[in-house]
């Protein structure tokens, strides 16, 4: 897969995109992540790539040439170009699972107050969200989906580092997780997970998985009464035991 980043802080993101496993599958060729420098699009020797929204308020806009010049210049047949910005559809597993299917990602880091509306609704294919917050830019948000959907290509996981069972690739949250020591600070791996009932201890990640949802996220589940009477059996089951 091919990612194509365009911002006016390209070193920002391959600073936190050259490390670690996303870093490594680039070495491996797993991954291919272009940074492309909005300034280089710009023709006036100031390099200014914003100005002042028509209408008035409050910051500057990114102008609509260089980010115009910057797709056209980086766009194949099969790329798909996304924005990241505050006012987009809400990245979820989901989301991140169909773009994983994608060969040619286009990313735009936005900056200021945005992108003009034009660039948006005549060039932009998909307008995303990390979440219901403002950043000083949309560096993190591309770096968090660059993340996303990099360590699902086939090879970029090691089998230790990856699972079939991870929070939200089935609605629910991920249960909770121990190593050694057995006893830290006095407190304890619970008893069932040593217990070398593998059916139990399914039964108690599938019931604590549950749980952290109901307890974290209950809107991921509010509508699904199988699950929420799904949790009332298995804490039924587990009686005080379930630590």
């Amino acid at each position: 897969m091919v990612f194509k980043l365009i911002s006016i802080f390209p070193e920002m993101l391959e600073n936190i995109l050259s490390v670690s496993i996303i870093g490594r599958a680039v070495k491996k060729g797993l991954l291919e992540i272009n940074y492309v420098n909005l300034r280089d699009y710009t023709e006036d020797k100031h390099k200014k790539v914003d100005d002042y929204p028509f209408g008035g308020g409050p910051g500057m806009l990114l102008k609509p040439e260089p980010v115009f010049r910057a797709i056209m210049d980086n766009k194949i047949v099969d790329t798909r170009v996304i924005y990241m910005s505050p006012k987009g559809k809400p990245l979820n597993q989901q989301l991140v699972e169909e773009l994983s299917n994608e060969k040619d990602l286009m990313i735009i880091a936005g900056h200021y107050e945005g992108l003009d509306q034009r660039i948006i609704d005549h060039y932009i294919d998909e307008v995303i969200s990390i979440g219901d917050y403002v950043l000083t830019g949309g560096e993190l948000p591309a770096a968090i989906l660059v993340d996303a959907v990099g360590r699902l290509i086939p090879g970029v996981l090691s089998n230790e580092e990856s699972g079939m069972i991870e929070s939200h690739s089935d609605i629910l949250l991920e249960h909770p997780q121990y190593t050694r020591p057995r006893e830290f600070n006095g407190i304890e791996v619970p008893d069932v997970l040593l217990s070398g009932n593998h059916q139990r201890i399914l039964k108690w990640q599938r019931f604590k998985s549950l749980e952290t949802t109901i307890n974290n996220r209950p809107d991921l589940i509010n509508d699904k009464s199988d699950l929420i009477n799904e949790y009332f059996q298995l804490k039924a089951y587990f009686g005080q035991d379930i630590k």
